[in-house]
């Protein structure tokens, strides 16, 4: 299972959530691959922090622009049970190497329609990724949700009208999140009890099930339905 954390939008929580992920299904005994595909760092710089604290974690690989080519990720990717991409905001030429590559695209989005409205540029390069692979399922996750505001539902409102699934995983804003990565842990070990770790931990389950077709809300084809 290969999935790619994109988006055309910066400030999401892209590279957060990507690392949450990874390290949760560290958690869960996978062999996991982070590729840390942004030019900032962020993955790599977490797992170094991993390593020199002697934390169990993913491993981590940069890689950019040619991950799609024969022999790059694909060939990687056969020793590991999951991997997880974590794409750059505007690099266009990275995420399509990306969506090249991966089983399933993750589109996060913040909790205002105006987040919303930002995805169209990404939603154009979703399809172009569909036409050339039929494969490739993707959805769309929201993030940085406040609690007590009505941002979140609208925000599922306008992102249903996109043609992609809106997942019902929904990720809050949360300090555990950045305390977490700067121990050079994932919020499932950093903090197991905090409401951050059951969103983490609900939103991997729901992408497994994504991945292999299965609905749980109506959002998505099941493999009954598919087939």
């Amino acid at each position: 299972m290969i999935i790619a954390f994109t988006g055309q939008k910066g400030g999401v929580g892209k590279s957060t959530t990507a690392i949450c992920v990874a390290a949760c299904a560290v958690e869960l005994g996978h062999r996991v691959l982070l590729v840390d595909a942004d030019p900032q760092g962020t993955a790599r710089t977490w797992g170094e922090v991993a390593q020199e604290r002697g934390r169990p974690s993913a491993t981590v690989v940069a890689m950019g622009a040619t991950m799609h080519r024969p022999g790059q990720l694909r060939q990687l990717a056969t020793s590991y049970d999951v991997t997880i991409i974590d794409c750059p905001p505007r690099h266009g030429d990275i995420q399509r190497s990306a969506l090249m590559v991966s089983d399933v695209a993750v589109l996060p989005s913040g909790p205002s329609a105006t987040d919303a409205w930002a995805l169209a540029g990404t939603l154009d390069v979703i399809r172009e990724a569909q036409i050339l692979r039929d494969e490739l399922r993707a959805c769309i996750l929201i993030t940085r949700k406040q609690s007590r505001t009505a941002l979140g539902q609208s925000a599922r409102e306008v992102l249903a009208t996109s043609g992609l699934p809106v997942l019902e995983s929904e990720l809050g804003y949360r300090i555990a999140y950045q305390e977490a990565i700067a121990a050079g842990l994932g919020v499932t070990t950093f903090s197991p009890r905090d409401r951050a770790a059951t969103e983490i931990r609900a939103l991997y389950d729901e992408l497994e099930r994504f991945y292999h077709g299965k609905e749980i809300s109506g959002c998505y084809i099941t493999q009954a339905a598919a087939g």
